[in-house]
């Protein structure tokens, strides 16, 4: 369906992507560090999953009423802001307490931080707009269903996403175990998430990217 060597050269593009620090590794990062290994890995797979949405929306052509339409464009990225800023809001007043050292206590269930990396990532018209100007560049309508190459494309994208983001789940939730030791530096990590959720919603709201 795909020729090696294109296949190939969209990992390169997307492995180059994905090393600049941004947004994702970021939330991903202060997930990992505030609440461990688990819920580092339980926020990618919440954010990878919302990657393929967002590559079956650009196949069937959603994603252009985001470039077309400037009102749903901003009603789609205000949306995400407020519920970045909603995050926020959970993270500073939730309750602290001090992680095992498996990191399996949590303030936030998985199946919460799930959906949270699914709604954040659903709701960041940046991510729709990426797939949309990247991957098309690379699909081929003479090769098959476009829409199976644009879900091919998704799944190399969140590989390369799973072997760099993975690793700094490790190195994140290390330091979060030893630093969550005790319930106040527990709360600060829970304070530190928060001022993450608030930045990613200022981000958002503020600069369009249009």
């Amino acid at each position: 369906m795909i020729n090696l060597s294109v296949a190939a050269l969209f990992a390169g593009a997307c492995l180059a992507l994905t090393l600049t620090p941004g947004p994702d590794m970021l939330l991903i990062a202060s997930r990992s560090i505030s609440q461990g290994r688990a819920s580092g890995f339980v926020s990618l797979a919440g954010i990878q999953a919302g990657t393929y949405c967002h590559a079956f929306a650009a196949a069937l052509g959603l994603s252009q009423l985001l470039i077309n339409v400037p009102a749903a464009y901003d009603a789609v990225r205000f949306a995400g802001a407020a519920y970045l800023a909603f995050l926020a809001w959970k993270a500073f007043n939730a309750t602290a307490s001090a992680l095992q050292a498996d990191a399996t206590l949590a303030s936030t269930p998985l199946p919460s931080i799930f959906k949270q990396g699914v709604i954040t990532n659903l709701l960041n018209p940046k991510m729709a707009l990426f797939v949309l100007s990247l991957f098309p560049q690379f699909v081929d309508p003479a090769k098959g269903s476009i829409v199976a190459q644009m879900l091919v494309f998704a799944t190399i994208l969140n590989f390369i996403g799973l072997l760099v983001n993975g690793s700094v789940i490790l190195l994140a939730s290390k330091i979060g175990i030893t630093l969550a030791a005790n319930a106040r530096i527990a709360k600060r990590l829970n304070q530190v998430l928060g001022a993450v959720f608030v930045g990613l919603a200022c981000r958002m709201a503020l600069v369009s990217g249009r």
